[in-house]
């Protein structure tokens, strides 16, 4: 009965410890008519924005954050590998990669859409 007690805890040790460890990244690999771009869950294209200088920092807030909607992380949200979490000006969270931020275009409807590329020579998709 112990020996059966202890397997079933220490069944229960590496299934918690296997959730931390597949902890997904907020983003991935898609395809679009500019080749390979960062995605969120849903296939919807994700962009960088040249202005975003400051390290950690977004500086599309307000009117730009409404056609350039942020992908947002979880308040407990931690860094991931190459996607860490930035600090609105709002106080909320969001993901950036490899140090820049990541947004969503609001005239891209549907996955592989790339509408918002080069929009004003400041607005990018966002690669892999």
């Amino acid at each position: 009965m112990r020996t059966i007690f202890s397997v079933a805890i220490a069944a229960v040790i590496v299934a918690l410890g296997s959730g931390v460890a597949l902890a997904q990244a907020p983003a991935k690999a898609g395809d679009s008519a500019k080749g390979k771009t960062l995605v969120d869950a849903k296939g919807m294209t994700l962009y960088t924005y040249d202005r975003d200088t400051a390290a950690g920092k977004s500086a599309c807030n307000g009117n730009c954050a409404t056609n350039w909607p942020p992908l947002m992380a979880a308040a407990d949200a931690k860094d991931n590998g190459a996607y860490t979490v930035v600090t609105r000006d709002d106080g909320s969270k969001q993901w950036a990669y490899k140090g820049k931020p990541l947004y969503f275009w609001k005239d891209d409807k549907k996955p592989g859409d790339v509408e918002g590329d080069n929009r004003n020579n400041v607005w990018h998709v966002a690669h892999p």
